[in-house]
């Protein structure tokens, strides 16, 4: 077909009346390179069904079709409808991941590079059985210093293939604690590599990289499958990673009819391996692309769309555009400041109250948040008000092992018959295990047992070795007795204790101890032990749904990576602070602090009609005490014919 010029053979389909202009634009320009850039709520599946139709209907055989998406759902969902719209079947086209399709081509012709067609892929659990088996083969679990645990060396493995990085510079940005051990990581990695390639095995990393390989290397294979796949359409594009960039290249040697699809203002898995260059480098990569960018949305009223086109605005490098609805009217987007964080909870709480007696459905409603501990007090809050919630993204706050090892050694203190939270804290200490706990546990139950008596039961145990390791817990307990101490100050002193061992039994020790650094804050606020004890022991989270008595009806706390193609009415962004969102951690690199822009532009995208940003103007960290925090750089400078500034202190 000419570019651009459908042939005039009657189809099934108005195109022309079903889409707006840029999308129609995007679905009949069938030759050459193609970038659509699809802002937020703008239809980006819609076009991409609506093209697999016109291809099919135009003459274009099924099977010269590729189609890549991040799911295989994702691809089987547009394929089904492109089919329903043309009622005919598209089982010929190819559609689904990257690595599904690198799959199918290394079981056939993976023996020029030397696999047999029945090679063992390996899952995760796999790849950390085979890690084991490797790292005792080389006997490093001997090596001085912490060595990271299977799953975790399993991570930093397909780290180093997705994000293209040499192991130092990986370990050096993602997990410092492990710096020492590069030398013995190295050796293992080397290992594991020779170890496969000998054994006829692949993991899922593998299949990219033998995928390219197979494409680079035999010129007659890419050829083939070049002319093969005619036409190919690529979903996410801001999502894939280098290997996968260069694959797509490699399959459009003879033609370079590639439609990408994506947003660049939505790249926000970079710790995935996306590389935002990706798309930003699509035209260089294939000369004489056509940009076509999705800017009616129809998902958000235009109030929201002003605020989020000023976000996006001031990123340093962007396809520039312009989101803009038929939904003109709606109310304007609030900023909140909240006195501390526990009344930034309560505002959150206040609002929902609010939003439903003007009728909208809890389950219509979302709390985003950078980091998944952002949300631990308003869990408490939310609980404490009987309001049912489901979270995503992270740990629910109370279901986490870090959160509870802690609080165990409080509860001993309050209640020195608490069996549960004593078996817990005894299993920590180095050479007790469940036979030494359990005997101690049977004194539980005497009549008047007290701290007292568990500290002087502990200490009248035999043996040196299980003496001086009870001993610091020992120590610990007898201070957590004095009842003058403020429940900030006693989960301090518990912290110091666990820290170390929180550093033995968990490889992200550096996350979880950000999580119970922020427990700190929540902790500050009270001032009885057995109040702030009572608050966390509520009904748990997973049950709270029973509170009401419509089905499903629930609020959304997500993370906002978690919440990325979603939407809801009502959204609040809570802990919109400097140094919470943007992360400290990203100031240091400018890529990064561009990253936590997008992640602000997503998260204000998924509301419908309601707005809310929100922020505690006074917080408490370990380190620093009580802090004072400035709004978000990403929204405190915007006009304020976008954003209504109000500070406003909860009713409760």
């Amino acid at each position: 077909m000419p570019q651009g010029s459908p042939e005039s053979k009657r189809t099934h389909i108005d195109y022309q009346h079903e889409l707006n202009p840029a999308q129609y634009e995007a679905v009949t320009l069938t030759e050459g390179p193609v970038l659509v850039i699809a802002g937020a709520g703008s239809g980006k599946t819609r076009t991409l069904v609506y093209r697999l139709a016109y291809l099919v209907e135009h003459g274009i055989p099924p099977w010269n079709i590729l189609l890549l998406t991040f799911t295989r759902k994702a691809s089987q969902e547009m394929l089904h409808r492109a089919s329903q719209l043309i009622n005919r079947p598209l089982h010929q086209v190819s559609g689904g991941t990257f690595h599904a399709v690198c799959h199918g081509w290394l079981r056939r012709y993976g023996a020029r590079i030397g696999y047999d067609c029945g090679f063992t892929l390996l899952d995760r659990h796999d790849q950390g059985d085979l890690v084991r088996l490797l790292r005792d083969r080389l006997e490093l679990k001997v090596s001085p210093g912490q060595f990271p645990r299977r799953q975790t060396i399993v991570e930093i493995f397909g780290a180093l293939v997705n994000k293209n990085l040499d192991l130092e510079t990986l370990l050096t940005r993602e997990h410092p604690q492990f710096l020492t051990q590069a030398p013995a990581l190295t050796a293992l990695n080397r290992l594991y590599q020779r170890h496969k390639r000998e054994h006829q095995l692949l993991d899922y990393d593998d299949l990219l990289l033998e995928g390219r390989r197979l494409l680079t290397e035999h010129e007659d294979l890419r050829l083939s499958l070049s002319e093969g796949y005619r036409y190919i359409m690529v979903d996410e594009y801001q999502d894939t990673n280098r290997l996968q960039a260069e694959i797509v290249k490699l399959l459009a040697f003879t033609h370079d009819n590639v439609m990408a699809v994506g947003d660049d203002s939505q790249s926000i898995y970079s710790f995935r391996g996306a590389n935002f260059r990706n798309i930003m480098d699509f035209p260089s990569l294939f000369p004489g692309t056509r940009i076509i960018k999705l800017e009616e949305n129809y998902r958000s009223t235009q109030p929201i769309l002003d605020l989020t086109n000023t976000i996006i605005a001031q990123a340093s490098e962007k396809y520039t555009k312009c989101l803009f609805t038929q939904k003109k009217q709606g109310p304007k987007p609030v900023l909140l400041e909240a006195g501390g964080e526990n009344e930034q909870s309560q505002l959150v709480c206040q609002s929902l109250a609010e939003l439903r007696k003007q009728g909208t459905s809890l389950r219509q409603m979302a709390v985003l948040f950078r980091s998944a501990y952002h949300s631990f007090d308003l869990e408490i809050e939310l609980l404490r008000q009987q309001i049912p919630f489901m979270k995503f993204g992270g740990f629910k706050f109370m279901e986490s092992a870090h959160i509870k090892d802690l609080l165990a050694h409080l509860r001993v203190a309050a209640n020195p018959r608490d069996s549960l939270s004593w078996n817990r804290l005894l299993q920590l200490v180095p050479g007790i295990g469940k036979k030494s706990a359990q005997k101690f546990l049977t004194q539980l139950p005497q009549e008047g047992f007290s701290l007292q008596g568990a500290l002087q039961w502990l200490t009248s145990q035999k043996g040196a070795r299980a003496k001086a390791a009870l001993q610091p817990l020992i120590e610990l307990l007898e201070q957590l007795q004095s009842p003058d101490l403020a429940p900030a100050t006693r989960l301090n002193m518990a912290l110091s204790y666990y820290e170390p061992i929180l550093k033995t039994h968990f490889d992200d020790y550096p996350k979880r101890l950000r999580d119970l650094e922020h427990l700190l804050t929540i902790t500050a606020r009270y001032g009885s032990l057995g109040d702030f004890l009572n608050d966390l022991t509520l009904e748990p989270p997973a049950s709270m749904a029973e509170i009401t008595a419509e089905p499903g009806e629930y609020l959304t706390l997500s993370t906002i990576h978690s919440a990325k193609g979603l939407e809801w009415d009502a959204v609040f962004i809570i802990w919109a602070a400097e140094g919470r969102f943007p992360s400290v951690y990203s100031q240091e690199r400018e890529a990064e602090l561009e990253e936590e822009r997008r992640l602000m532009y997503v998260a204000a995208t998924r509301a419908r009609r309601y707005l809310y940003v929100m922020y505690p103007k006074v917080s408490y960290t370990k380190y620093l005490g009580t802090t004072f925090n400035a709004a978000s750089r990403f929204v405190r400078d915007l006009p304020r014919s976008l954003l209504e500034p109000l500070k406003v202190e909860p009713r409760w």
